[in-house]
């Protein structure tokens, strides 16, 4: 088998499984939610049944996927945020600082929202389909901690671990909290709110780990 031979087996790999996530996402925006079979599924994305199972083992596998792909675009933004700020000197207080700035610019409420829709309307790490969700945050905090530790390599890796860790849980369990006074809505108010309890969650991490002044 040519190079080339296998170079255009990934591609149309790839392809397949992007027209997959896509026909996910186009069905679960249409009807509110994951209210569709395989075999519907298979006919949106244009590929057989046994193609979906080769992509993905179960619906939640590929409902995981779309909840990630939903947090990489907040993410992405936010890592990116993180790498326009000024480096400071390491300590403890330098890294609580840039996370809080970026975690107040970013946009998670739109991804929480997203993520609500995905699971059917129910909340974040509330019911039986908290492991998708928890397993997606947990994956974006395994990215935060690894530019974290990138932008600081002389920092405690402990330290550093502790603090992301504390607070990406803690955004876990406001954006419960989020989704039962707001329903997850996006307007002004529920913005507002999200901002609130955001501002809760810095203000506990920030006395548990840094010293009072």
């Amino acid at each position: 088998m040519t190079r080339s031979t296998l170079d255009r087996r990934t591609a149309q790999k790839a392809e397949r499984r992007s027209a997959i996530v896509d026909a996910a996402r186009e069905l679960i925006d249409e009807r509110g939610g994951p209210v569709f079979g395989v075999d519907e599924l298979a006919e949106r994305a244009d590929v057989s049944r046994r193609t979906v199972f080769n992509h993905f083992p179960s619906l939640d596998d590929l409902f995981l996927t779309v909840c990630e792909d939903a947090l990489a675009v907040v993410v992405d933004d936010f890592l990116a945020r993180i790498a326009r700020t000024p480096l400071r000197e390491g300590s403890r207080s330098a890294m609580f600082d840039e996370i809080a700035t970026a975690m107040h610019d970013a946009d998670l409420p739109a991804a929480i929202a997203t993520i609500l829709r995905i699971l059917g309307g129910s909340s974040p790490a509330k019911d039986h389909k908290s492991p998708l969700s928890d397993a997606a945050f947990s994956r974006v905090t395994d990215r935060l901690l690894a530019e974290v530790l990138r932008r600081h390599p002389a920092a405690d890796p402990l330290e550093a671990e502790l603090l992301v860790e504390s607070l990406m849980s803690g955004v876990v369990v406001i954006a419960r909290h989020w989704v039962e006074l707001t329903g997850g809505r996006l307007d002004a108010d529920a913005r507002a709110t999200w901002q609130d309890l955001l501002t809760r969650l810095l203000g506990s991490v920030r006395n548990g780990y840094l010293p009072a002044t």
